[in-house]
């Protein structure tokens, strides 16, 4: 059998994540000397309330090597193919604590996948790995077409404050003064497993997240059809409606799926982010 991983930055509902039997081994979030399981210990909204009353953004950690064995060993036991796909290398050393733990268990069925991606722009890639065992590919077989494939994820976001950026070291306090003064909105985009600032945008957060969703238009009706992510940090549903109106009126998108950011994405971006995320043909 094919087992198949992520970590907690995925972002997939529970109802994707049980839908495609996608098991999730969570990041850790520190807050002052203690540190929580994400998605298991802490939600990001309790994360806001502490980093907004301590003026500062928890530190963000691999996954624990102790809480990966743990959670891996049956699989191994029963001798699965295991194929992880994690946040990309150049932003966690995540990828690194699994291939450690598959040398030291001597198990070369573990699978190590570099999504070169975050938040939902892995969770595309497991999805589309999860098409690929149904279709009965073997794990050497997954592994690569996800290789060959991820550099076709387009994933961006626009930042609602600039704030916990700056908390994070992301940006200077001074930009973001500025920026958040000027109502700046910066257009977040991923590349080659980095993050780049791209457009910036002014004005009310609801008009510029569906204004940044209407300037992909060509990129999204020369996109996979098989799906969309609408990925938020918190907004609320009069946010999120325009956009997934406008989304929907396509007519391209078999599926337009909306997900919560996990506790580490929200700490580094901050409440009132988001981005539309998919494959393109």
């Amino acid at each position: 059998m094919i087992r198949l991983l992520a970590d907690s930055t995925c972002d997939l509902s529970p109802d994707l994540k049980e839908q495609h039997s996608i098991i999730t081994i969570p990041l850790n979030i520190v807050m002052e000397d203690k540190s929580y399981f994400d998605g298991e210990e802490i939600t990001p909204d309790e994360i806001y309330e502490w980093a907004d009353a301590n003026r500062t953004t928890p530190k963000t950690a691999a996954v624990s090597y102790e809480k990966a064995q743990a959670l891996l060993q049956p699989y191994i036991d029963a001798g699965d193919d295991i194929i992880f796909i994690g946040i990309s290398e150049q932003m966690s050393t995540t990828n690194n604590v699994m291939r450690l733990l598959a040398e030291d268990l001597e198990y070369p069925k573990l699978y190590v996948v570099d999504s070169m991606n975050l938040s939902t722009g892995i969770g595309l890639q497991l999805l589309y790995a999860a098409q690929l065992i149904r279709q009965g590919r073997t794990a050497k077989e997954i592994v690569h077409l996800l290789e060959d494939r991820r550099g076709k994820v387009r994933a961006s976001f626009v930042v609602e404050t600039l704030t916990y950026l700056a908390r994070g070291g992301r940006c200077s306090a001074a930009t973001a003064l500025l920026g958040n003064t000027l109502k700046l909105k910066p257009q977040i985009v991923v590349e080659n497993g980095t993050m780049k600032v791209g457009k910036k945008y002014r004005g009310k957060q609801n008009s510029v997240l569906l204004k940044y969703t209407q300037e992909l238009e060509d990129l999204l009706l020369h996109a996979d059809p098989s799906c969309v992510f609408i990925t938020h940090s918190g907004c609320d549903m009069e946010t999120i409606a325009p956009i997934k109106a406008y989304l929907n009126s396509l007519n391209h998108f078999e599926n337009i799926y909306v997900t919560r950011a996990g506790g580490v994405i929200s700490s580094h971006c901050g409440p009132g982010t988001l981005g539309v995320l998919f494959y393109s043909e």
